[in-house]
């Protein structure tokens, strides 16, 4: 829980909120800035800087997406991989279910993914149903290309994201214990071929399962609000596009890059979100494509972050305050706050988005009133991302230490 919160604690003002940012807001190192802040529990715009204009978002895209997912999908709704009878005696096919967290691992080894379903469980339960000989592969459930537009060739092998399928194993990744190495170019036949390995029959081939084939075993992911949580944490970008594809199946639009991104859009606008000015191309945000004003992601804070739980949209939204990774805690904040922003360590949750040149910060703080304050910063710069992402916790430190109530 985002510990000190206290609605009825004094009202934060603007003039108070500017007067704290107006040192670090000036920081030459964040280059052109965007910016807003809100108090969840009036609605009042405390601070506001371009936060109509739309910036490339990196990775704070995922707020879109998992806020889509919590408000699309069942909350306890799991991911399922299953092998089931092929036409051909002695023959199953692997049917790949969207679970990109399904590990190469044993059960009792740690990998980025907590709560994960092994290839070594289905192996065994697909062989307490009888001898396999040969074993097919079924990626029919995504379509279109595994690369989205925007996205660098060195992507792949820098380790930021394999080609989207609907079968993998973890995440594509060489090292399952590691969050960021080589991925595989053709993840699903390397989860084929490790399943087929523990089965002992040859290397699985791409084929297609019958409609309504019998099921010889499955193994499930964790529920998806624990795989919002995973996403949001370490900004996986794998897990991130899956998500956004099963939003799209839901809605029954395409499962590709462009049916996740409108299906993405068409849940966040019947929700109330006003998304002039975003355009996005896939839900990761690892697309250099993507614009997001930053009000947009204030919007959706607000709405999940609201304290008297009046809006209808925050009970559905609500995991989306525990997901957000802790400063200095947790995630991809668990390094900073250490020096810069240190004011800000363990009060300031917030979802990171990084590209070259390119800086976001988004999330909640609580402030020395005890007030939950809504924020998000969007810089674009020449400057090292290092320098940015200090001065941006610099930003999100200066509201802890806020003490604004009028």
């Amino acid at each position: 829980a985002i510990k000190g919160v206290g609605s009825d604690a004094p009202a934060p003002t603007a003039a108070g909120v500017a007067a704290v940012l107006k040192g670090p807001a000036g920081n030459g190192a964040l280059g052109t800035l965007t910016g807003s802040v809100v108090d969840p529990a009036s609605g009042a715009v405390l601070w506001k800087q371009g936060e109509t204009t739309p910036l490339t978002p990196a990775s704070t895209v995922k707020v879109l997406v998992a806020a889509a997912a919590l408000l699309t999908l069942d909350h306890t709704d799991r991911l399922t991989t299953r092998v089931v009878r092929g036409d051909q005696p002695g023959t199953a096919v692997l049917v790949g279910g969207g679970d990109p967290t399904l590990s190469s691992l044993p059960a009792d080894r740690r990998t980025v993914y907590p709560g994960a379903a092994t290839l070594d469980d289905l192996a065994a339960r697909v062989k307490a149903r009888g001898p396999v000989d040969r074993l097919l592969f079924d990626v029919s459930r995504y379509q279109g290309d595994g690369l989205a537009p925007g996205w660098a060739p060195e992507d792949v092998p820098d380790g930021y994201v394999a080609p989207i399928v609907p079968l993998m194993a973890d995440g594509g990744r060489q090292d399952p214990t590691m969050m960021d190495n080589p991925r595989s170019a053709t993840p699903a036949a390397a989860a084929a071929a490790a399943l087929a390995a523990r089965l002992g029959v040859p290397s699985a081939g791409p084929g297609a399962a019958a409609p309504g084939a019998e099921v010889l075993a499955e193994v499930e992911s964790a529920p998806v609000d624990q795989l919002v949580e995973n996403m949001m944490q370490i900004s996986d970008n794998v897990l991130a596009e899956t998500l956004g594809r099963e939003v799209a199946l839901a809605r029954g639009m395409p499962p590709t890059f462009a049916g996740a991104v409108q299906a993405v859009r068409a849940v966040l606008t019947e929700n109330g979100f006003d998304l002039t000015g975003a355009e996005v191309v896939d839900a990761s945000g690892l697309s250099v494509d993507d614009k997001v004003p930053a009000r947009l992601l204030t919007d959706i804070l607000v709405a999940a972050g609201e304290p008297g739980a009046a809006d209808p949209r925050t009970a559905k939204l609500r995991p989306l305050m525990t997901a957000l990774p802790v400063a200095g805690g947790s995630g991809t904040l668990a390094g900073r706050y250490q020096e810069a922003g240190a004011a800000g360590k363990g009060w300031v949750r917030a979802k990171t988005g990084t590209l070259t040149g390119v800086n976001s910060l988004a999330g909640v703080v609580v402030d020395t009133d005890g007030r939950l304050l809504v924020f998000a910063f969007m810089s674009l710069s020449p400057a090292e991302n290092r320098v940015v992402r200090h001065a941006l916790d610099e930003l999100a430190a200066a509201l802890r230490t806020c003490g604004c109530g009028g």
